[in-house]
């Protein structure tokens, strides 16, 4: 395949490696009801195999990166990668979409929302004070009681749903309420039960684990965190605190800023390389797919140890493949061990699947097994539990009508299972999904599954006290 100097290396190198699979596409239309733009928008190339074409278009010249077509097809998806699951030629959509945007990027600049957003959390001087002020406006409860009474039309409506996605981030109430559905339960954990403890020759006993903490996680989900350690250490895991990490690198390399992801990859890699352990936890779907992604950053490997050592990092893509393959999202972790059993939480819950956790790692049940694990929760299946909420980072404030039309379907859905909770293992699901149920006045709470868990265990006096 030819390709115009242009339009960035790594990009050419990747639409290389990819040919084979591209131009074996058969148009078969399966990506088609699985894509949300598509979906609502009916347009051919706001679809996954729609947007491959134009990418092939600028990689062979016959269009422009600066295109008009090219800039607002690629910004409208979100990237979702619901595509990647049921495509029979195995496209990689995600890495090619980065490229893409990498090389769109080149041309016409992302918003300047997604630069200042990106530029903040890369920078803890900014990021640690500017969360901590959320945080207190948070307090106030003042963000919860606007996005129930502002405008939704109008300049307004971001505005109302920006303090929606702050005010979803609190700890949710999780008081015992009635379950409105018989249990629909999955398999539990095998080996579930009274487990042991600290102490008590577990299976996670002498594991020892550290965990990603994110950036707005940390800043303003930090309750969720504080849950998946205790969690981990109830469970006989030892969780080692890993100083001079931080963002992962995600929002810059969906907004095509591949080399600001790079330098926050290099970063995370010297400080969990330094800490020499053999097993990273990711709490969101996120990170949990960006952090594998470090290999193929630098040098265009795979995901998951298929990386080329050296490549254009200078030694640094084996050392990250190394480092992808101990990359697990704690539900990975959790559910490979006699998960310990907890008190009665009888509470109804129903689990929406991140998009970065079920189409980019494909990890499905073992959430579900987390919550199944749980005494007396009922488990109400939620109807299209694997299609985008419409977060995708900042999509929902760049792009409030589509963004507003996908979170208002998710809320709704979740509206009609009747759960007194919706469980989902991304922070931007979490406040994504929590703002559109606070602007349609439900009062449906919105946890972390580790935190359902983390409060089983405090029910069954598992922590003592």
């Amino acid at each position: 395949m030819r390709t115009p100097a242009g339009i960035g290396a790594s990009w050419r190198r990747e639409m290389e490696r990819q040919a084979e699979k591209l131009f074996h596409c058969v148009h078969c239309g399966f990506c088609l009801p699985v894509c949300p733009t598509y979906l609502r928008l009916g347009d051919e190339a706001d679809s996954p195999r729609g947007r491959l074409h134009l990418m092939r278009a600028v990689v062979e010249g016959r269009l422009g990166t600066d295109s008009g077509s090219f800039q607002e097809h690629l910004d409208l998806c979100l990237g979702c990668r619901a595509c990647e699951s049921v495509c029979p030629s195995g496209v990689e959509y995600g890495r090619l979409l980065e490229g893409a945007r990498q090389a769109a990027a080149s041309a016409r600049p992302p918003s300047f929302l997604a630069r200042l957003l990106a530029r903040v959390m890369a920078t803890p001087a900014l990021a640690v004070p500017l969360l901590g002020a959320a945080r207190l406006l948070r307090a106030t409860g003042l963000p919860d009681l606007l996005a129930r009474r502002l405008p939704a039309e109008g300049r307004w409506g971001v505005v109302r749903l920006g303090l929606g996605m702050l005010a979803a981030t609190a700890p949710p109430d999780l008081s015992p309420g009635e379950t409105l559905y018989g249990s629909s339960r999955p398999p539990s954990c095998e080996g579930s039960g009274t487990g042991p403890g600290p102490g008590e020759g577990g299976i996670g006993q002498g594991r020892r684990v550290a965990l990603f903490r994110g950036c707005v996680q940390n800043g303003l989900l930090g309750h969720v965190n504080r849950a998946t350690r205790r969690v981990l250490e109830a469970n006989g895991f030892e969780v080692v605190e890993v100083p001079g990490q931080g963002c992962c690198g995600a929002i810059h390399a969906h907004m095509g800023d591949l080399a600001g992801a790079r330098g926050l990859a290099r970063r995370n890699l010297e400080a969990f390389d330094g800490a020499g352990l053999a097993l990273g936890g990711a709490t969101g779907a996120g990170w949990g797919a960006a952090l594998p992604q470090h290999a193929h950053w630098w040098d265009g490997g795979g995901p998951r140890g298929g990386a080329r050592g050296g490549g254009g990092g200078g030694g640094l893509g084996e050392r990250a493949r190394r480092f992808s393959e101990r990359v697990r999202d704690v539900s990975e972790v959790l559910a490979e061990t006699g998960l310990r059993r907890g008190g009665s939480l009888p509470l109804s819950v129903t689990y929406d699947a991140p998009c970065h956790l079920l189409h980019a790692q494909g990890i499905a049940w073992e959430p579900l097994r987390l919550l199944g694990s749980i005494p007396d929760l009922d488990l109400v299946p939620l109807p299209g539990a694997e299609e985008c909420c419409g977060g995708a980072g900042l999509y929902a404030l760049t792009h409030p009508d589509m963004g507003r039309r996908i979170g208002e379907d998710k809320a709704r859905a979740v509206l009609e299972t009747g759960a007194a909770v919706v469980a989902t293992g991304n922070p931007g699901c979490m406040m994504q999904i929590g703002a559109w149920l606070r602007m349609t006045e439900a009062r449906v709470a919105v946890a972390h599954p580790v935190e359902l868990l983390d409060e089983s265990y405090r029910r069954g006096g598992i922590y003592g006290g």
